[in-house]
């Protein structure tokens, strides 16, 4: 795990220092934008080998954000739509995503718990975004550099290729402050 720690906080840097909105118009900036996402998608799947099987893929990260995708090809049901471990998968992986990037690969980030509210069937790849504010940030880092541990939730509004809510997810995540001591 260390050499993963070492690529989320090197990705972390090169992701935060790229223009998120830059086009073919700014090759060398598209470039950037473009290798970081490969490159975050690929240390995803290299931690989480089940991401890269299943069709997940982060589109964009940035301090307090992140905004991912889950493919319809190979996860439909039984009736032809998204099949309920893809809006499962879509809507856990990015609380890790911004656990990781955002407090650094110092902080372990595991989920508590997490419900989705199914509105209607997606019949096409699903969309997630999420936020992180930076008070939220700051908090989750004080308590975790107090006591070892930090919590966050996060809800998160799914949609599809049309941009129609398809479910809804609330997930609570704890994370792990690696090597820590109490005072005391």
């Amino acid at each position: 795990m260390a050499v993963i720690d070492k690529l989320i906080g090197t990705a972390g840097q090169w992701v935060g220092h790229t223009d998120a909105n830059a086009t073919l118009l700014q090759p060398l900036e598209w470039i950037k934008k473009t290798g970081s996402y490969t490159a975050i998608n690929r240390i995803v799947g290299m931690a989480i080998p089940f991401t890269t099987r299943n069709g997940f893929s982060v589109q964009e990260v940035r301090p307090g954000y992140v905004r991912a995708k889950v493919k319809l090809k190979g996860n439909k049901n039984h009736f032809g739509s998204l099949y309920a471990g893809a809006y499962f998968l879509v809507a856990e992986i990015p609380g890790g995503i911004l656990a990781l990037f955002d407090l650094g690969p110092a902080y372990t980030p595991i989920l508590k718990s997490m419900t989705l509210e199914f509105l209607q069937p997606a019949d096409s790849d699903v969309e997630v975004e999420f936020t992180l504010p930076e008070e939220t940030v700051a908090a989750v880092l004080a308590e975790a550099n107090a006591t070892g541990r930090g919590k966050f939730t996060l809800e998160g509004v799914l949609r599809d290729k049309d941009g129609n809510h398809v479910a809804t997810s609330f997930a609570q995540y704890r994370v792990r402050k690696k090597g820590f001591k109490p005072q005391g």
